[in-house]
């Protein structure tokens, strides 16, 4: 039976340096369940990289790559990442909490940061077929067609949002 989840306890927020662990976890976690089955075996290899590479944690803790977190009480429970400035470059919700809102919350969240803290108008990312249908039922439209890097499967994307968002 599904765990009823209470959203009105989940809280958005700027990520400290003690996230960075769990939200690396979570964001491996979910991959493997979720996206690897989609990809080559030096996908799934180089997104293990990704994740674990200590040069983006020290870019995260002198603040050169920002990090957003999504907590249910003291559990992560979901994640969102940007690089240069507006760019999501890994975005994940723990499985139970599929379908409640993280994903667009953390999406919200970020764009309002984005457009108040960087003065940009927009947010990209580089979507992988697991995700496509969720980006873009919340605006986001293609730039081009799928494409491979590395092994890793994805589709770059565009969210454009006004003063008021």
């Amino acid at each position: 039976m599904d765990r009823i989840i209470d959203t009105s306890k989940i809280m958005v927020r700027c990520a400290y340096h003690s996230d960075w662990d769990g939200a690396m976890k979570l964001a491996w976690n979910t991959f493997a369940r979720f996206d690897a089955p989609d990809y080559s075996q030096e996908g799934i290899e180089n997104f293990h990289k990704f994740v674990n590479d200590d040069m983006l944690r020290k870019m995260f803790i002198a603040g050169q790559y920002q990090l957003f977190v999504a907590t249910d009480d003291d559990r992560y429970v979901g994640m969102l990442s940007l690089r240069e400035r507006s760019h999501i470059s890994l975005l994940f919700v723990d499985e139970e909490y599929h379908r409640h809102g993280v994903a667009s919350a953390l999406i919200r969240f970020v764009s309002k940061y984005v457009l108040t803290e960087e003065g940009i108008d927009r947010i990209t990312v580089n979507a992988s077929p697991y995700a496509i249908g969720f980006y873009h039922k919340r605006g986001f439209v293609d730039l081009s067609g799928e494409t491979v890097a590395d092994g890793i499967r994805f589709t770059p994307m565009e969210l454009r949002f006004s003063k008021e968002y």
